[in-house]
């Protein structure tokens, strides 16, 4: 049995594998471009079939396509959207930076099964994967309008709903442990009393901010270069195409997208993806702190902070017995730095768009999903697994209230700052307690001092 069929492109014939249904233009980036184990993200081919039916639809509507191929092109972009061809889909990052390569990839594959179909049907008609299935299109405007489907499809469906539990366990949280007062920290050195509830209530904001700037960059992201073809001219397009396909990929996704105002920006600049992966970024960052925050206030348990407790999901030594490690803050922050490389990545690869056409396109839709995927994963893997299991020391927060030096700023209005700083520093220096050193100064009574240094006052 032949294993492989021959197919040709304008180059020439190539032959490819029998059980594949990729034609000579994937087979031939498959030989020459064995670079790494990168494959372009399965995201971004799925979000192809979703503009490859759009575009079909709206020729078809232009009477540019008959409705025999508009139909075959239509279901299989449904197959390749439910996952059913995905190992038809083999090539690298490292390829054409226009990504024209994985274009020609859907085209090849739309055309191959669409024939199937079609003769499967008893039609004579048959697909060609330029002349039918990239009709009105180019590379150039297909796989930037691809990046940006992807890009809303998977912030919206992966990593938004896992910000939003976060945030809610937070504001439980936030509420359960309102009356918990608590030793502040400035400069890792102790400072005023909060409450637990009001510490916590910093993190849930930093996500509710971030959920914020991420949800406003999708604005600019959902804009579509679809329509602007080789250039940005919309050369071999309808003027109307763009408009068109752009509300079909809108009934599609259930996303809102738009046709990009000037196609020659939407070809040559990434910037939307860019802006957009700055807020990612700054969630990489909140994440790192939030994240430190909870290992360190948990460390212990009994030579650290030791504030709080956070679930034991495994041991964490192959020598030390009962060892336990707050692995789940260690994972989430290197996903933070990966995604900080991902940015550095994304921004230097934006800035080098020559004339009209960037063609860093692929590197930049691979790390910006990367990016997403990572995110949505430790976001949930910490919420579950950390966050949701966070516990009050009871002894630990009330010991480190009542022994803390800096409950002497509430004498500041009453004795002067320089005063305050004179007990602090003795009661450090003896060992004593702040209020011993108080008193022994004789600048405070013993009733005054108490109703003046009460925690429970200095804490709104």
């Amino acid at each position: 049995m032949n294993n492989f069929r021959v197919e040709h492109d304008s180059i020439g014939e190539i032959q490819v594998p029998a059980d594949k249904m990729w034609g000579a233009q994937t087979q031939r980036s498959k030989e020459n471009f064995v670079i790494g184990t990168e494959l372009m993200p399965i995201e971004l081919i799925h979000a192809f079939a979703v503009l490859k039916k759009a575009c079909a639809k709206v020729n078809h509507e232009l009477g540019n396509l008959s409705e025999i191929k508009m139909l075959a092109i239509s279901r299989v972009a449904n197959e390749i959207q439910h996952g059913k061809w995905d190992d038809h889909f083999p090539l690298v990052v490292w390829q054409t930076g226009s990504g024209t390569q994985s274009n020609m990839n859907v085209n090849e594959v739309i055309a191959y099964r669409g024939n199937q179909l079609l003769k499967d049907d008893g039609s004579d008609e048959r697909l060609h994967p330029n002349d039918d299935v990239n009709k009105s299109q180019s590379s150039n405007d297909t796989f930037p309008t691809a990046m940006h489907i992807a890009a809303v499809k998977v912030v919206q469906t992966l990593l938004l709903p896992e910000l939003t539990r976060l945030r809610n366990t937070f504001s439980n949280q936030e509420e359960e442990f309102k009356d918990i007062i608590k030793i502040g920290r400035t400069h890792l050195q102790d400072a005023t009393p909060l409450t637990l509830g009001q510490e916590i209530s910093g993190w849930n904001h930093m996500v509710v901010k971030s959920e914020e700037m991420i949800r406003e960059s999708l604005i600019h992201v959902a804009e579509l270069a679809i329509g602007g073809t080789a250039v940005g001219t919309g050369i071999n397009a309808h003027a109307e195409f763009g408009i068109r396909v752009a509300t079909e990929v809108s009934a599609e996704t259930g996303f809102t997208f738009v046709s990009s105002e000037n196609k020659f920006h939407a070809l040559t600049s990434h910037d939307q993806l860019v802006y957009s992966h700055g807020a990612l970024k700054a969630l990489a960052a909140n994440m790192m702190k939030i994240a430190n925050d909870v290992r360190w206030l948990a460390s212990g348990p009994r030579s650290g902070i030791g504030e709080i407790t956070i679930p034991a999901n495994e041991p964490g030594s192959s020598i030390m017995p009962g060892k336990v490690n707050p692995t789940q803050s260690e994972a989430i922050t290197m996903v933070a730095t990966q995604v900080v490389g991902n940015d550095a990545t994304i921004g230097f690869a934006a800035s080098q768009g020559n004339f009209e056409l960037n063609v860093f396109k692929p590197v930049i839709i691979y790390n910006f999903i990367q990016s997403v995927r990572l995110l949505s994963d430790s976001v949930r893997s910490f919420h579950d697994h950390c966050v949701s299991g966070i516990k009050p020391n009871m002894e630990k927060l009330s010991h480190n209230v009542s022994n803390s030096l800096m409950l002497v700023t509430a004498l500041n209005p009453h004795i002067g700052y320089e005063n305050a700083a004179k007990i602090a520093k003795q009661a450090h220096e003896n060992g004593t307690t702040l209020k011993q050193s108080a008193l022994q100064s004789g600048l405070i009574t013993e009733e005054d001092f108490d109703r003046i240094v009460d925690p429970s006052k200095m804490i709104k």
